[in-house]
Protein backbone atom coordinates (compact mmCIF):
# COMPACT_ATOMS: atom_id res chain seq x y z
CA UNK A 1 0.00 0.00 0.00
CA UNK A 2 1.19 3.06 -1.28
CA UNK A 3 0.73 5.37 2.01
CA UNK A 4 1.39 8.75 -0.15
CA UNK A 5 4.30 10.20 2.27
CA UNK A 6 7.70 10.44 -0.03
CA UNK A 7 8.96 13.81 0.31
CA UNK A 8 6.62 14.97 3.22
CA UNK A 9 7.69 16.12 6.38
CA UNK A 10 6.94 15.10 9.92
CA UNK A 11 7.32 16.61 13.22
CA UNK A 12 7.73 14.19 16.04
CA UNK A 13 7.80 15.36 19.76
CA UNK A 14 9.98 13.51 22.13
CA UNK A 15 11.35 11.66 19.29
CA UNK A 16 14.66 10.34 20.68
CA UNK A 17 13.65 7.25 22.01
CA UNK A 18 10.70 4.59 23.07
CA UNK A 19 7.11 4.98 20.84
CA UNK A 20 8.48 8.71 19.77
CA UNK A 21 11.88 7.26 18.17
CA UNK A 22 9.87 4.68 16.16
CA UNK A 23 6.97 6.57 15.27
CA UNK A 24 9.58 8.75 13.62
CA UNK A 25 11.72 5.84 12.07
CA UNK A 26 8.29 4.51 10.68
CA UNK A 27 7.95 8.12 8.99
CA UNK A 28 11.50 7.78 7.86
CA UNK A 29 10.98 4.44 6.06
CA UNK A 30 8.14 5.81 4.15
CA UNK A 31 9.70 8.43 2.59
CA UNK A 32 9.20 11.71 4.69
CA UNK A 33 11.85 13.58 5.95
CA UNK A 34 11.41 13.32 9.68
CA UNK A 35 12.53 16.63 12.53
CA UNK A 36 12.71 15.37 15.91
CA UNK A 37 13.15 17.16 19.60
CA UNK A 38 14.16 16.06 23.02
CA UNK A 39 15.86 17.62 26.03
CA UNK A 40 18.36 15.34 26.13
CA UNK A 41 20.92 15.52 23.25
CA UNK A 42 22.62 12.50 23.48
CA UNK A 43 19.78 10.26 22.91
CA UNK A 44 19.00 12.85 20.12
CA UNK A 45 21.92 12.83 18.72
CA UNK A 46 22.00 9.04 18.25
CA UNK A 47 18.16 9.14 16.89
CA UNK A 48 19.04 11.31 14.46
CA UNK A 49 22.08 9.72 12.84
CA UNK A 50 19.48 6.25 12.78
CA UNK A 51 17.16 8.95 10.65
CA UNK A 52 19.80 9.95 8.64
CA UNK A 53 21.24 6.84 7.26
CA UNK A 54 17.46 7.07 5.38
CA UNK A 55 15.83 10.40 5.13
CA UNK A 56 17.00 13.63 5.68
CA UNK A 57 16.72 14.55 9.44
CA UNK A 58 16.98 17.31 11.70
CA UNK A 59 17.18 16.93 15.78
CA UNK A 60 15.88 19.89 17.70
CA UNK A 61 17.25 20.13 21.32
CA UNK A 62 13.53 21.50 22.51
CA UNK A 63 11.84 21.40 26.06
CA UNK A 64 8.18 21.56 24.80
CA UNK A 65 7.21 23.17 28.10
CA UNK A 66 9.04 26.34 27.02
CA UNK A 67 7.15 27.97 24.38
CA UNK A 68 10.04 29.48 22.89
CA UNK A 69 11.32 26.26 22.23
CA UNK A 70 8.41 25.49 20.80
CA UNK A 71 8.68 28.46 18.22
CA UNK A 72 12.19 27.53 17.54
CA UNK A 73 11.09 23.77 16.76
CA UNK A 74 8.21 24.68 14.55
CA UNK A 75 10.48 27.49 12.52
CA UNK A 76 13.99 26.09 12.07
CA UNK A 77 11.62 22.70 10.65
CA UNK A 78 10.20 24.55 7.94
CA UNK A 79 13.65 26.64 7.41
CA UNK A 80 15.59 23.75 7.27
CA UNK A 81 13.31 20.98 5.40
CA UNK A 82 11.48 23.37 3.74
CA UNK A 83 7.63 22.86 4.35
CA UNK A 84 5.06 21.00 7.66
CA UNK A 85 2.84 18.09 6.82
CA UNK A 86 2.44 16.20 9.80
CA UNK A 87 2.86 16.75 13.87
CA UNK A 88 3.19 13.94 16.50
CA UNK A 89 2.78 15.33 19.99
CA UNK A 90 4.22 12.17 21.41
CA UNK A 91 6.48 14.18 24.42
CA UNK A 92 5.22 14.22 27.75
CA UNK A 93 5.78 12.54 31.52
CA UNK A 94 4.07 10.84 33.87
CA UNK A 95 4.07 10.83 37.44
CA UNK A 96 1.97 9.02 40.41
CA UNK A 97 1.28 11.71 43.35
CA UNK A 98 -1.76 13.84 43.40
CA UNK A 99 0.25 16.86 44.41
CA UNK A 100 0.29 20.51 42.44
CA UNK A 101 3.60 19.81 41.16
CA UNK A 102 2.84 16.85 39.52
CA UNK A 103 -0.42 17.73 38.39
CA UNK A 104 1.63 21.09 36.56
CA UNK A 105 3.98 18.82 35.29
CA UNK A 106 1.90 16.45 33.38
CA UNK A 107 -0.31 19.76 32.64
CA UNK A 108 2.68 21.37 31.39
CA UNK A 109 4.13 18.64 28.80
CA UNK A 110 1.09 17.28 27.65
CA UNK A 111 -1.84 18.40 26.90
CA UNK A 112 -0.39 22.61 27.54
CA UNK A 113 2.64 21.58 24.99
CA UNK A 114 0.40 19.75 22.55
CA UNK A 115 -1.63 22.77 22.09
CA UNK A 116 0.98 25.26 21.65
CA UNK A 117 2.47 23.10 18.75
CA UNK A 118 -0.62 22.52 16.99
CA UNK A 119 -1.37 25.62 17.03
CA UNK A 120 2.67 26.73 16.29
CA UNK A 121 2.45 24.43 13.42
CA UNK A 122 -1.00 25.13 12.01
CA UNK A 123 0.03 28.09 10.12
CA UNK A 124 2.40 25.99 8.24
CA UNK A 125 0.90 23.10 6.95
CA UNK A 126 -1.92 25.73 5.84
CA UNK A 127 1.03 26.63 3.28
CA UNK A 128 1.77 23.67 2.45
CA UNK A 129 -1.91 23.05 1.37
CA UNK A 130 -3.00 20.74 4.71
CA UNK A 131 -2.07 18.20 6.97
CA UNK A 132 -2.11 16.02 10.05
CA UNK A 133 -2.02 16.25 13.54
CA UNK A 134 -1.95 12.92 15.92
CA UNK A 135 -1.98 13.16 19.89
CA UNK A 136 -0.43 10.51 21.65
CA UNK A 137 -2.26 10.17 24.64
CA UNK A 138 -3.77 6.70 26.03
CA UNK A 139 -6.15 4.30 27.17
CA UNK A 140 -6.27 5.97 30.27
CA UNK A 141 -7.57 8.91 28.51
CA UNK A 142 -10.68 6.97 27.41
CA UNK A 143 -11.64 5.35 30.71
CA UNK A 144 -11.00 5.41 34.29
CA UNK A 145 -7.43 4.26 35.18
CA UNK A 146 -3.91 5.13 35.77
CA UNK A 147 -2.31 8.13 37.81
CA UNK A 148 -5.13 10.60 38.63
CA UNK A 149 -3.52 13.42 37.22
CA UNK A 150 -2.35 11.49 33.64
CA UNK A 151 -5.89 9.97 33.71
CA UNK A 152 -7.76 13.70 33.73
CA UNK A 153 -5.00 15.07 31.32
CA UNK A 154 -4.85 12.59 28.73
CA UNK A 155 -8.76 12.69 28.60
CA UNK A 156 -8.66 16.55 27.82
CA UNK A 157 -5.48 16.06 25.00
CA UNK A 158 -8.48 13.21 23.46
CA UNK A 159 -11.00 16.37 23.86
CA UNK A 160 -8.61 18.56 22.26
CA UNK A 161 -7.85 16.43 19.35
CA UNK A 162 -11.61 16.36 18.72
CA UNK A 163 -11.93 19.43 18.87
CA UNK A 164 -9.00 20.80 16.52
CA UNK A 165 -10.50 18.48 14.37
CA UNK A 166 -13.42 20.09 14.05
CA UNK A 167 -12.05 23.66 14.03
CA UNK A 168 -9.37 22.89 11.21
CA UNK A 169 -11.40 21.10 9.14
CA UNK A 170 -11.19 20.37 5.87
CA UNK A 171 -7.65 20.57 5.59
CA UNK A 172 -6.02 19.72 8.23
CA UNK A 173 -6.97 16.33 10.26
CA UNK A 174 -6.72 15.97 13.58
CA UNK A 175 -6.75 12.11 15.59
CA UNK A 176 -5.70 10.63 18.79
CA UNK A 177 -3.99 7.47 19.29
CA UNK A 178 -4.14 5.41 22.67
CA UNK A 179 -2.01 3.11 23.37
CA UNK A 180 -1.91 0.34 26.25
CA UNK A 181 0.98 -0.96 27.84
CA UNK A 182 3.96 -0.53 25.47
CA UNK A 183 7.60 -2.46 26.78
CA UNK A 184 10.98 -1.15 25.31
CA UNK A 185 14.15 -0.87 26.95
CA UNK A 186 14.40 1.73 28.98
CA UNK A 187 10.90 2.10 29.54
CA UNK A 188 8.89 1.26 32.58
CA UNK A 189 7.18 -1.66 31.26
CA UNK A 190 10.36 -2.72 30.62
CA UNK A 191 12.29 -2.41 33.60
CA UNK A 192 9.61 -4.35 35.19
CA UNK A 193 9.53 -7.12 32.72
CA UNK A 194 13.18 -7.57 33.94
CA UNK A 195 12.35 -7.18 37.50
CA UNK A 196 9.39 -8.93 38.40
CA UNK A 197 8.64 -11.55 35.00
CA UNK A 198 5.90 -13.82 36.85
CA UNK A 199 4.37 -10.59 37.88
CA UNK A 200 4.04 -9.26 34.47
CA UNK A 201 2.72 -12.32 33.07
CA UNK A 202 0.51 -12.84 35.48
CA UNK A 203 -0.73 -8.98 34.60
CA UNK A 204 -0.96 -10.21 30.95
CA UNK A 205 -2.98 -12.58 31.45
CA UNK A 206 -5.28 -10.57 33.42
CA UNK A 207 -5.32 -7.49 31.56
CA UNK A 208 -4.22 -8.07 27.92
CA UNK A 209 -6.23 -10.86 25.62
CA UNK A 210 -3.87 -10.48 22.83
CA UNK A 211 -1.20 -12.63 25.38
CA UNK A 212 1.73 -9.56 25.55
CA UNK A 213 2.39 -5.96 25.75
CA UNK A 214 2.65 -4.17 22.46
CA UNK A 215 5.73 -2.71 21.43
CA UNK A 216 6.52 1.14 20.00
CA UNK A 217 6.69 -0.32 16.48
CA UNK A 218 2.81 -1.29 16.75
CA UNK A 219 1.99 2.20 17.79
CA UNK A 220 3.94 3.89 14.83
CA UNK A 221 1.89 1.63 12.68
CA UNK A 222 -1.04 3.51 13.29
CA UNK A 223 0.15 6.85 13.77
CA UNK A 224 1.52 6.56 10.54
CA UNK A 225 -1.44 5.19 8.64
CA UNK A 226 -3.52 7.94 10.33
CA UNK A 227 -0.55 10.63 8.96
CA UNK A 228 -1.08 9.19 5.39
CA UNK A 229 -3.20 9.65 2.37
CA UNK A 230 -4.52 6.27 2.91
CA UNK A 231 -6.78 7.68 6.20
CA UNK A 232 -8.16 10.68 4.11
CA UNK A 233 -11.60 10.65 5.64
CA UNK A 234 -10.52 10.22 9.55
CA UNK A 235 -10.19 12.99 11.77
CA UNK A 236 -11.68 13.45 14.85
CA UNK A 237 -10.67 9.79 16.05
CA UNK A 238 -9.25 8.34 19.01
CA UNK A 239 -7.44 4.76 17.73
CA UNK A 240 -6.72 2.31 20.56
CA UNK A 241 -3.59 0.21 20.11
CA UNK A 242 -4.18 -2.05 23.29
CA UNK A 243 -4.17 -5.62 22.47
CA UNK A 244 -7.95 -5.43 23.95
CA UNK A 245 -6.37 -4.40 27.07
CA UNK A 246 -9.33 -1.42 27.85
CA UNK A 247 -12.75 -1.96 28.58
CA UNK A 248 -14.70 1.32 27.33
CA UNK A 249 -17.28 0.35 24.41
CA UNK A 250 -16.34 3.35 22.15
Amino acid sequence: MDLGLNDKVAIVTGGSRGIGRSIALAFAAEGCRVAICARTEEALRTTEAELAESTEALGIVADVTQPADIERLIQETVDRLGRLDILVNNAGVRGSDDTDEVWNAIYESNLLAAARTTRAAVPHMRASGGGSIVHITSIYGRESGGPIAYNAIKSAMNGHAKAMALELAPAIRVNAVAPGSIAFPGGSWGRRLEENPEGMAKFIEENIPLGRFGSPEEIANVVVFLSSDQASWVTGACINVDGGQSRSNI
